[in-house]
This record gives structure tokens, sequence and C-alpha cells, in this order.
């Protein structure tokens, strides 16, 4: 065995090894009561929203989750922007059954790009997220979305899982919430101009998600 391989071999192990300690605790772990997702704003700086209601095929699937949908709009921003949170109070690594872009793509959208951009807060730590341009027919969307858990986002679901592994160790929770967020890009609008529309759109739902998700 090469030295890469068993290197390789130990990681594994170790993680499986976690991964199995975590969902043998998972049952035990309780988030703490906060303001149900449902509850957050309608209003969200210049932004108001209105519900979506979510089809019931969805709310079978997600078993377990609270989902919110919702459109915002923003008179001198352009298109809405759409607001998807699945928050999971209890859960096991690696259990998430629907990324976003597999739901897109069984949805009949493409992905045009993808990668990840940077969310900035005011007075907080920034944070990356996840970027994709889907297109279906001659329409366009920029799609952003993050894991969220415990004041902290990452784009990444091996480091999101690997938050929950630690954070149901050293806190007990397995609580954490996957946000997505996205907006119709126009024929004649600049890529940039929409993607400052999510923007700035995050950072007034990042800054009010403090009292409504579980820290």
């Amino acid at each position: 065995m090469t030295g890469s391989t068993s290197k390789f071999t130990i990681v594994a192990v170790l993680l499986a090894g976690t991964a199995l300690l975590m969902n043998s605790r998972v049952a035990r772990c309780i988030a703490p009561k906060r303001m149900s997702v449902e509850s957050l704003p309608f209003r969200l700086g210049d932004w108001n929203g209105m519900d979506i209601p979510v089809p019931p095929a969805t709310l079978n699937v997600l078993h377990g989750a609270t989902l919110l949908e919702r459109a915002y709009t923003n008179k001198n921003l352009g298109p809405d922007v759409y607001l998807y949170i699945a928050y999971y109070p209890n859960q096991h690594a690696g259990d998430r059954r629907h990324l976003p872009e597999d739901c897109l793509i069984g949805s009949g959208w493409s992905t045009l790009q993808s990668g990840t951009t940077t969310i900035t807060l005011p007075g907080q730590q920034s944070f990356p997220a996840n970027r994709f341009l889907i297109a279906k027919g001659g329409d366009r969307q920029l799609v952003l979305y993050w894991f969220w858990a415990r004041g902290r986002g990452v784009a990444s679901e091996q480091w999101a899982d690997a938050y929950l592994i630690f954070d149901s160790l050293r806190f007990n929770r397995s609580d954490d919430a996957l946000i997505r967020i996205n907006t119709l890009v126009l024929p004649q609008e600049a890529m940039p101009a929409a993607e400052a529309r999510l923007l700035s759109f995050a950072v007034q739902a990042v800054a009010a998600m403090g009292s409504y998700f579980p820290r």
C-alpha cells in the first residue's frame, strides 16, 4: 500500500466513524426554540415579500424540514428575487435530498455557468455562496445558495456536513438550513446587475436570519 493510499484509507475510516457516531447521537440533538422560519419578515429593507405555496409533493419529499418560499419585490432593482429556505431542525450529515442544481435540472433548466461568489455583510464575517447561471428556452436566471447554521454560512456541502458533525459533538446540535435566492436575468441585462440585485437582497435577508434561526 502506497503512502497516499494509506492516508486516504485512514481519513475515510475516521470520517466514517465520526459519521456513525453522529448518527447515534442525532436523535438526541434538539434545536433550541426560536421564532419560526415562516415568521421571517415580509419587509426586508426596501424589499416586500409575498408567500408562494409550497407544493405538497415537495413537502412529502423534504419531510422533517420547515420550508419557506417567497417572492420579494424592490421596484428600484428590477425583477423579483425568490427566496427558498429549507430548515432542518434535526438531520444527518449527507442527508440533504435535493440540492438546488439537482432540482433545477429536474425541472428542465440547464447550467450555463457555475462557481461561487462572496456575500459581504456590514460588521459581520463574509462567506461564500454557490453561484449558477441557468437557462430554459429563452429564459435565464441567476441562482445563489448556501448552507446556514449558528450564524455561519458556507458554500460547500462537505464543509456544511463537517460542521454538522462537529456541532453535534460539541453542542448536541444537528440543525441547519439550505438557503437559495434566484432572480430572472432580463434579455438585455448585464450579469453584474443581476448579481448585484441578489447580493443586495442577501444582505437584508441574512441580517434578519439571526432572530429566526437558532444560534
